[in-house]
């Protein structure tokens, strides 16, 4: 007899204040369960209502181990298909299907995707500070840790992105996301933007030498030419990658970097949907491709992503900021280390009430991300912990606030 789905809930939990939801699937099988990560911070309750209204009762009794079948079915069933909210409603159920798989089968997912081809994931983490030296204090404090590789952003008027307030982890500062929950955002200036990042790079690279890797996050939030003319500016500085110098809709104008410039691009953080990549990756216009798997659909369209990556020589480097879940964080790793074109891993440094939450969060050692032996994607849920850790409030219900120029123009978060 087949094991089944008996039913699909949602938990939904922010232990570190981020808002997580997380997809439990359980099966006919007594205590045979898998979760899953559906987390879209911004728009949480839209997610949960989507699967409890719409998959739950589309999925309910159907096998648990004909994972492509249920997600072709869930990602068909509403005609008009795709989109952030209906792709993380299936991507929960997606990767509780991986994890139930591996559980069934004893062994971590890694092993299932084909095995390891490497033994740990070379991870970068995010820095910032109000100026340059705090900025290199922070790098220097997590090099000590064993990191190699920073994602660096700094504070200065008008030009400050990814530059909030931090917390002390077992690793080291890390910095928060509750800058962006702020009703009253500070307002945006380009023109100091595109000073202040040039200024900053060629500083921590005088001071901290050639042999760590700098990554910086344009954040699409200005002219695709401005980003051009600044990923020049910044070839010197020999960036490991300058990510989202462009917004989705311009990915045209990436033709102008290639041509122009040699800083690395990884972009595709904000595409909800595989062919939106196709461009891109095809036409050779990018380095690393940036993917919230959970906002494609999950694990199964990302496996197919990375081997369409690896044809055409771009690394994968999922996105890992604290608005993924360790059970998301979980399912990067397994993708990472089962792809040889895998370029490198963003992670975020939980906190201690996320990780009892969540046992088994993934474990960095010297900078890198190391999986378990658990089967499946060896994350847990303690629903007592989650409990105790509902949502913080918040006028929006934790959307980002809207940014604006200084003429009051409201631009990209």
């Amino acid at each position: 007899m087949s094991t089944v789905i008996s039913d699909i809930t949602t938990i939904c939990t922010a232990p570190d204040g981020i808002r997580l939801v997380i997809v439990k699937v359980t099966t006919s099988d007594d205590g045979l369960y898998g979760l899953g990560c559906a987390t879209f911070t911004q728009r949480p309750t839209a997610v949960v209502a989507a699967i409890r209204d719409y998959l739950r009762p589309l999925l309910i009794g159907r096998d648990v181990d004909r994972i492509e079948d249920i997600w072709q079915v869930a990602h068909h069933s509403a005609y008009w298909r795709g989109g952030p909210i209906l792709n993380n409603a299936l991507s929960g159920v997606d990767m509780a299907l991986w994890d139930i798989k591996g559980k069934r089968a004893g062994m971590p997912l890694y092993q299932l995707l084909g095995g390891r081809v490497r033994d740990a994931v070379r991870a970068y983490v995010h820095v910032n500070g109000a100026d340059v030296a705090a900025l290199v204090s922070a790098v220097r404090s997590l090099m000590q840790r064993g990191f190699s590789a920073f994602r660096c952003q700094i504070g200065s008027p008008g030009a400050s992105y990814g530059t909030g307030p931090a917390r002390e982890t077992s690793l080291g500062l890390q910095p928060t996301q509750s800058y962006r929950l702020d009703l009253r955002q500070p307002s945006w200036d380009p023109r100091s933007y595109l000073r202040a990042v040039p200024a900053m790079f060629e500083s921590v690279r005088n001071e901290l030498g050639d042999e760590v890797e700098f990554i910086h996050d344009v954040h699409e939030r200005v002219a695709p030419i401005d980003a051009l003319r600044l990923a020049r500016d910044l070839e010197p500085y020999r960036l490991f990658y300058l990510e989202d110098p462009v917004a989705p809709e311009d990915q045209d104008c990436l033709r102008w970097f290639r041509r122009q410039c040699s800083t690395p691009i990884a972009l595709g953080e904000l595409y909800t949907d595989q062919s939106q990549f196709l461009p891109a990756i095809t036409g050779r216009l990018i380095d690393f491709v940036r993917v919230h798997i959970s906002d494609i659909g999950g694990i199964t369209p990302a496996r197919k992503l990375a081997v369409l990556c690896e044809f055409h020589g771009v690394r994968t480097a999922w996105h890992g900021p604290g608005d993924v879940s360790p059970v998301g964080h979980a399912a990067n790793l397994h993708l990472d280390l089962v792809t040889p074109n895998f370029g490198i891993q963003e992670a975020y440094l939980f906190g201690d009430a996320c990780r009892e939450v969540f046992p088994g969060c993934p474990e960095i050692v010297d900078g890198a991300m190391h999986a378990s032996a658990r089967p499946g994607l060896g994350v847990d849920l303690d629903e007592r912990a989650a409990a105790a850790c509902p949502y913080p409030e918040h006028s929006y219900n934790g959307a980002w606030p809207e940014i604006r120029l200084v003429d009051g123009t409201v631009i990209r978060p």
